[in-house]
């Protein structure tokens, strides 16, 4: 492929993206365009859902990787490939060596999912599990390259990766011509940088807003500052744009061609899965939910047609229910109580009661009798409740002090 020249970089261009597209013939799925009537409610305009999670490997990261690794020069793809992730990306490089016939070996944290683990070796990749961060594993995939001579993938800072991506704004532009807005989640910004430049190039008058995790955003003072500016010990649980520094390719072309970069909360993006699975049946990652929490922190703020990009769908089960929980006590349906009752038989049953009587759920019963911080007649429950929203919440602690029991929390 070739690439035109800013600077140092090479930048791309919509002929790097409709090539790419060739490439990916039979390779990637033309993933769906689902509409979405609560959205569209919620938000005011219609919205379409851009159904990457459905991608093969479960994210759009595929596209990029077979891409950048398809073009390797024969001798390159003889040494091999390397690449280091805690998920998204080692599965897209795992099943693009593998179609493509190229040894892969991945990195990945000690501390990584098992199911993103196997997945991984499951799509063909050596994986070797190696430093406690990213940035440890990043390393130890780096010396690897130097040291061995395989070819390091990088999961976004290079165009082909760039060009791959592209490839979902061109299906949009297909799949809904009537687009006026595309929302997606940004983490180094090659996704973002890959929809960018076909869309601009085919419709400019397509507003294009990307979305980063608060604990993790980069990009607001990279661009401010004009160059790439790296956050200190990014932090959430979008493991999929907990990207600390964006990449220098991805970063020029995202400050020219994006719109807007704005941030969602940990608390948006925990309602945002939540509501995904609930409405639109669709198992959705953090960072893949990261363009539905904009719309519903900013309803109004969109023009509509808008296109929201799920990137990827690879959830950890154990971070499905944490986050899940998180996303119902954000929407007040989940209540999290510990109270002080007198330590009595039938007292449990009584509280219990009381419970049941404002009409909330029991999910859990945490009952502690001996702590030094009880009374000798005192004991302490914990109750993790199912509730129907805010409101209920406050009846259901109102209905607690009016049985006569002691809140703590």
């Amino acid at each position: 492929m070739s690439y035109s020249t800013a600077g140092s970089l090479r930048t791309v261009t919509l002929d790097d993206v409709r090539g790419a597209r060739k490439m990916l013939a039979g390779v990637a799925r033309t993933t769906a365009l689902e509409s979405s009537r609560h959205l569209s409610r919620r938000v005011g305009a219609p919205v379409r859902l851009k159904c990457e999670n459905l991608q093969r490997t479960g994210s759009f990261k595929l596209r990029g990787a077979y891409v950048r690794i398809a073009g390797l020069l024969p001798e390159e793809r003889a040494a091999g490939v390397v690449a280091a992730s805690a998920g998204n990306h080692a599965q897209g490089v795992a099943l693009a060596s593998s179609l493509l016939g190229v040894r892969s070996t991945v990195f990945m944290p000690r501390g990584a999912p098992l199911p993103k683990i196997s997945a991984t070796r499951e799509y063909g990749a050596e994986v070797r599990l190696q430093g406690q961060v990213v940035d440890e594993t990043l390393a130890a995939a780096t010396e690897y390259a130097h040291r061995t001579g395989a070819v390091f993938i990088h999961p976004f800072d290079h165009p082909d990766v760039i060009a791959g991506q592209g490839t979902v704004g061109l299906e949009i532009l297909e799949q809904c011509p009537e687009v006026r807005t595309i929302v997606v989640g940004v983490g180094g910004g090659g996704l973002a940088a890959g929809i960018a430049v076909a869309v601009k190039a085919l419709r400019p008058d397509v507003r294009i807003v990307g979305v980063q995790a608060a604990g993790a955003a980069a990009y607001p003072p990279s661009l401010a500052a004009g160059r790439p500016v790296p956050v200190r010990d990014p932090a959430t649980m979008a493991d999929g744009v907990r990207v600390g520094r964006p990449g220098d390719v991805p970063f020029g072309i995202v400050g020219e061609l994006v719109d807007e970069v704005c941030t969602v909360t940990e608390d948006e993006l925990s309602a945002a899965l939540l509501l995904c699975l609930e409405r639109a049946k669709l198992v959705v990652e953090p960072a893949g939910a990261s363009p539905v929490a904009a719309l519903l922190s900013r309803p109004g703020a969109f023009e509509g047609p808008v296109v929201a990009v799920l990137s990827g769908g690879n959830v950890d089960p154990v971070l499905m229910e944490r986050v899940l929980r998180h996303g119902m006590a954000a929407q007040g349906r989940y209540l999290a109580v510990r109270l002080r009752l007198t330590d009595r038989p039938g007292a449990l049953a009584s509280l219990l009661g009381a419970l049941s009587a404002a009409d909330a759920n029991v999910l859990d019963v945490s009952h502690v009798r001996t702590d030094p911080r009880l009374g000798l007649t005192e004991a302490e429950v914990e109750l993790h409740l199912e509730t129907k929203g805010p409101e209920h919440c406050a009846e259901v602690g109102r209905a607690l002090r009016e049985a006569g029991y002691t809140v703590m929390d």
